[in-house]
């Protein structure tokens, strides 16, 4: 036969219910709490501190615990930015520090550059800040000097190696560029970060040929009376390089090809001379080299029969010589281009072009 229990007994078992439900209520909202609580490490004007917060996002820790940002002021990660237990955030009121950059592949990464002075405590371990029994554990920052383009820029980061840190910045090394040390080194205080640019890339620079004159004699015209047979026109050429350029400085260029695009058109005169035509004078500069065929006092000219003698006088001092057409030559402005031999008895050698009359 089945007993009822007691009132007393009944309100005993109530009672006990009761308050194992307000127990398990009571553990409920602890345990939402210490799920919602983080624990933050937040850097002001290069003073840390440990933090314990319900905020949700950065711009509500910043609300909370009073802190307002001057005109430039800097906060890192943005304001917008949700907590997560155990992030560092860090501010400069002052905008002292200026954000360079977030990853935009490597989400939460970030990158702060003017990091001198007070800021690079950020960089050193959370167990040297606090005297509080609990640590919140090492420093996810890092203060570092990274060179790009031969400049040093102090930047704090809380990237995990040389690549994030990089691709933060915005830079995204190819196989030619130079990264050291290389990108997988993780991160620490102090280090160098050495980013060099390397481009390699094939150029075409257009170079002109300027045309050349050839001048014939003929006792049909006055003397000094020129008649244009064919006028001159430039020519062009395209020489392809090979061109390595670092840090935006060209330190090698190799020529790979020269070709003619359009070749120079010669121009051609007719000047007159006196009715024998065996006698003429030229004024222009004379030169000399010394693969002069045969050897003696010989001369080249552009077109003068060979074997005529000619009566070279320096201008300068009055010296002459005779020499004998055995060459063509020069092209390109000089009128004559004497042996070694002949240059010596008009000018030094040293002296390399001197101004002179021809007279045939």
């Amino acid at each position: 036969m089945r007993v009822r229990p007691s009132r007393v007994r009944r309100l005993r078992i109530r009672k006990a219910i009761g308050n194992a439900a307000l127990a398990g209520a009571v553990l409920a909202v602890g345990t939402a709490y210490l799920a919602l609580e983080k624990d933050v490490t937040l850097v002001v004007d290069g003073r840390p501190q440990a933090v314990r917060t319900l905020s949700t996002s950065v711009g509500d820790l910043l609300d909370s615990s009073g802190i307002v940002l001057e005109h430039g002021g800097v906060v890192v990660p943005p304001e917008a930015t949700q907590l997560a237990d155990g992030m560092t955030v860090v501010v400069d009121t002052e905008g002292v520090a200026h954000q360079v950059a977030t990853g935009p592949a490597d989400v939460g990464v970030w990158v702060v550059e003017g990091a001198g002075g007070p800021l690079k405590l950020a960089a050193t371990s959370s167990g040297n800040w606090f005297s509080a029994d609990r640590s919140l554990g090492p420093s996810r920052t890092a203060a570092v000097t990274v060179v790009v383009l031969g400049k040093d820029h102090d930047v704090i980061t809380n990237a995990a190696n040389v690549r994030e840190l990089l691709s933060a910045m915005g830079i995204a090394p190819d196989d030619t560029d130079r990264v050291l040390p290389p990108p997988s080194t993780p991160l620490h205080s102090g280090m160098e970060v050495r980013y060099v640019d390397v481009e390699v890339s094939i150029r075409e620079i257009e170079i002109p040929i300027p045309f050349t004159t050839a001048t014939t004699w003929s006792d049909r015209l006055d003397p000094g009376e020129v008649r244009v047979v064919r006028r001159g026109a430039n020519g062009l050429a395209v020489e392809t390089f090979r061109v390595r350029v670092v840090d935006g400085e060209v330190v090698a260029r190799t020529l790979l090809e020269r070709r003619i695009v359009r070749p120079a058109v010669s121009q051609r005169l007719i000047r007159g001379i006196r009715e024998n035509g065996s006698h003429g004078t030229q004024v222009g500069e004379a030169s000399y080299y010394t693969f002069a065929p045969g050897s003696g006092l010989t001369a080249a000219h552009p077109w003068l029969p060979f074997g005529t003698v000619v009566t070279v006088e320096n201008l300068s001092t009055g010296r002459t010589v005779q020499v004998v057409i055995n060459d063509r030559g020069p092209f390109g402005g000089r009128i004559i281009d004497l042996s070694h031999e002949a240059f010596a008895r008009i000018a030094p050698l040293s002296q390399g072009v001197c101004q002179v009359r021809l007279t045939w």
